[in-house]
């Protein structure tokens, strides 16, 4: 399994969707499947940006296309009637075949996603071409309850996208890059699942995101990881 991870920094526009058709063109014939940060195709500190930039699925269709030759996740605010979603999409064989709408928005400190989003209510999983597949959209990943949800699921491979701003800095590096690696490793031991992590990387409105995407295997053993504060795309087995 060639996964390619894709640590960019998204524009607050809707722009996004090209680059993303771009880099999955140049990606598409060595991968078999490539996974966004979250909300790559508008960026984070969206706000009232929101009511113009949230995608209608329908204006997705090009993906759909793509995805006839190779599996990829993206991000996206989904527009879903009057409500807006921050959604994981897993597009292959020319159709959407499943959306993980966030659950757990925060809305503390210097988010606010709860003001302008709707959460979603469940957490499923679907069959890919990997086996089992589970998604969730970065705070999802820290609620205990979740990981109740996973346990019962029991995935083979489960997708986190994320918008994770950095802080916490000290002399043994970010804090919340700790917090991040501690909880990757129990969800691979408890599931049993191999854990695709997608972070995103430069500035909006103050926030620096940080990167660091990776790959945990079953055993809690990073196999793979990305720089700090850099975009990076890089493919590699699993």
């Amino acid at each position: 399994m060639r996964v390619t991870l894709v640590q960019n920094a998204p524009k607050l526009n809707r722009s996004n969707l090209t680059d993303t058709i771009e880099i999955i063109n140049e990606y598409k014939n060595s991968s078999d499947l490539i996974v966004f940060p979250e909300l790559s195709l508008n960026g984070y500190m969206l706000q009232d940006k929101l009511y113009e930039d949230a995608w209608n699925l329908d204006e997705l269709n090009e993906l759909k296309e793509l995805s006839k030759e190779v599996d990829f996740v993206v991000g996206g605010a989904i527009r879903d009637g009057d409500s807006f979603r921050n959604s994981a999409l897993y597009f292959s064989k020319g159709e959407l075949l499943s959306q993980h709408n966030k659950v757990h928005l925060p809305n503390y400190g210097m988010f606010e996603e709860a003001r302008y989003f709707n959460a979603g209510d469940i957490f499923e999983s679907f069959e890919s071409k990997f086996g089992k597949t589970s998604m969730l959209v970065c705070e999802d990943m820290w609620h205990k309850s979740v990981h109740k949800d996973l346990i019962k699921e029991n995935p083979d491979l489960i997708i986190v996208l994320v918008a994770s701003p950095a802080r916490g800095f000290s002399d043994d590096g970010l804090e919340i890059e700790k917090k991040w690696t501690d909880i990757l490793k129990v969800v691979t031991k408890e599931c049993n699942s191999k854990v695709i992590f997608v972070n995103r990387v430069g500035f909006e409105d103050g926030l620096g995101f940080w990167g660091g995407s990776c790959a945990v295997d079953e055993k809690a053993n990073i196999i793979k990881k990305l720089e700090h504060f850099k975009e990076d795309i890089q493919t590699f087995n699993i």
